[in-house]
């Protein structure tokens, strides 16, 4: 049966409920197009760019101290950058040493503009032989190092909290190996994600995590956050597609533990320790990960349900029914729909639902997939499980459709100050968070809204108010990690702990865990200059 046959079948079948309206066409924007495919290789902005100011940086303890970011802790006696210090990093990084204030300016703020550091100084390595002179210069003059990527966190990890030197991987962006037949991939921990899949693509290939910000994050700093994605549910988390890792250490010294094996079970896995690390424990340099071969038929489905408790019977039936094809299965509620049709215009391809949900199907046989799509949706609608629907299987149109999952969050932003939680919770607890969030802000928030990775027990709780408000934060903290604690839940399913929770640990991990992540820290970072004031609560030293 082919996919035409199927999806009229489809529309018959939901015309018995409701009016199914058929796909139209949908606004492709700018933001959520695919890049051309570029020469990895090539520098992304020219050395010559960069002028390096001559205003006067501080000098030993001296000079202005910027205020704490809200919730920081005070500042460290680290040193403070000099002129000699300067003198070194560009004789190293000839041309990459930036010390322009209107330059330096955009990486000291986060992607969600709620942080802002006060660093002076980014440096822009090519190579890791440079990162290590840099790190082992920096630990033996006592120098903080804010290592940075794409800068698309959202826990504020990424940024310097005072005025750490910021060390940009951007233009660490070289693909160093590829194997066609294992699938391994090998590479600089800058090279933007989207441009490894472009490239992937290409060979027939895909990478195994997919993600929102693809056209910004570096897989450095996928890796060193363990970003999650849409793929999760078919590829798993990268502690399972990383092969190997290179990494430079506090104290200048490269590991390289960059294997390309799929199995080696001599000793510790070390490399599993940076993964998730956020940077506080090293800075990688580049990657080996393993990825799957680029499926020859996709399908995207946009299902609406009219209660919480269907789609969740949907999602086991899809999971039995699709089984080894199913590759994602998100959902968003009205809330998110609201915000998509309000700041983005973008519209509804189905008639309006409490809850919205995408599969993806990915596999080899399109008669096959379509055949077993088929009969998921016709027993979903006979099960009265969903309301309405359309299926996408040109490439255009199911870009349309993941854009109402991964254009969430840029409508957020449009809707006021976001207070954004990521929260990993027993599948049936996911939405009750979310009404009782409401429940208990009751008209204090702007907006309350739930979206996320059902496949994996993923919530991305966001909460919008006009501007920011201390008071509402109060209401939302720690009511939101009590309420997490409470069912055995993450406080941090995927986006780290960073700057912003780092004190929160503790409801996600008992302290002796978080006890023993402290001496390992010590271990490898005696001086904590790696990414200090992240990721570890300030009662661990």
């Amino acid at each position: 049966m082919n996919i035409f046959t199927m999806v009229g079948i489809f529309r018959r079948i939901l015309l018995l409920r409701t009016p199914l309206r058929h796909l139209r066409p949908h606004r492709t924007l700018s933001f959520a197009a695919r890049l051309s495919p570029v020469d990895l290789n090539a520098i992304c902005c020219s050395s010559g760019q960069f002028v390096a100011s001559t205003r006067k940086l501080h000098v030993g303890t001296d000079g202005p101290k910027s205020p704490p970011a809200a919730g920081a802790p005070e500042r460290l006696p680290f040193s403070r950058v000099t002129e000699e210090d300067l003198a070194f990093f560009r004789k190293i990084l000839p041309g990459r040493t930036i010390t322009d204030p209107d330059l330096v300016e955009s990486s000291n703020v986060d992607w969600l503009k709620s942080m802002k550091g006060s660093s002076e100084v980014l440096l822009r390595p090519q190579k890791t032989e440079e990162v290590s002179q840099i790190i082992r210069y920096c630990n033996s003059r006592n120098l903080a190092v804010n290592p940075q990527g794409g800068n698309t966190g959202l826990v504020g990890g990424s940024v310097p909290v005072y005025d750490e030197i910021i060390l940009s991987t951007s233009l660490m962006n070289n693909i160093l190996s590829f194997d066609s037949i294992s699938g391994i991939l090998t590479c600089q921990a800058g090279c933007v994600l989207e441009n490894l899949s472009l490239y992937l693509e290409e060979r027939d290939y895909i990478m195994p995590l997919d993600l929102g910000a693809k056209g910004s994050c570096q897989i450095g700093g996928n890796v060193a956050t363990n970003a999650g994605g849409l793929r999760l549910l078919r590829y798993g988390s990268l502690h399972g597609t990383v092969l190997g890792l290179e990494v430079v250490l506090a104290d200048g010294q490269v590991l390289d533990c960059l294997a390309s094996l799929r199995k080696d079970n001599t000793g510790y896995d070390l490399k599993q320790l940076f993964i998730g690390s956020e940077g506080t424990l090293g800075v990688i340099t580049a990657v080996s990960i393993l990825c799957p071969r680029k499926p020859k038929s996709v399908n995207v489905v946009f299902l609406g349900c009219e209660t919480y408790e269907q789609l969740l019977k949907a999602f086991q039936l899809c999971r039995g029914m699709l089984g080894e094809i199913l590759s994602a299965f998100e959902f968003l509620d009205s809330e998110c729909m609201r915000l998509l049709n309000t700041h983005l215009k973008l519209p509804n391809p189905i008639s309006d639902c409490p809850f919205y949900i995408v599969i993806e199907t990915s596999g080899s046989d399109p008669k096959h997939d379509a055949e077993k799509l088929h009969n998921f949706l016709e027993e979903a609608m006979a099960s009265s499980l969903v309301s309405d629907g359309t299926v996408a299987t040109e490439e255009s149109k199911i870009k349309a459709l993941w854009s109402m999952r991964e254009r969430v969050t840029e409508a957020l932003t449009h809707d006021g100050f976001t207070y954004k939680y990521d929260i990993s919770l027993p599948l049936e607890q996911i939405y009750q968070l979310v009404i009782d969030m409401r429940q208990h802000l009751g008209g204090r928030a702007k907006s309350v809204v739930g979206y996320g990775h059902v496949g994996d027990g993923n919530l991305h709780l966001n909460i919008t108010s006009s501007t920011k408000d201390p008071a509402l934060l109060a209401a939302i903290e720690p009511f939101v990690y009590e309420w997490t604690a409470s069912c055995r839940g993450s406080i941090s399913a995927e986006h780290g702990l960073g700057l912003k929770k780092r004190n929160y640990i503790y409801y996600s991990k008992p302290s002796q865990a978080v006890g023993l992540m402290g001496n390992i820290k010590a271990m490898l970072d005696p001086k904590g200059i790696l990414n200090p004031y992240k990721t570890l609560p300030d009662d661990v030293k």
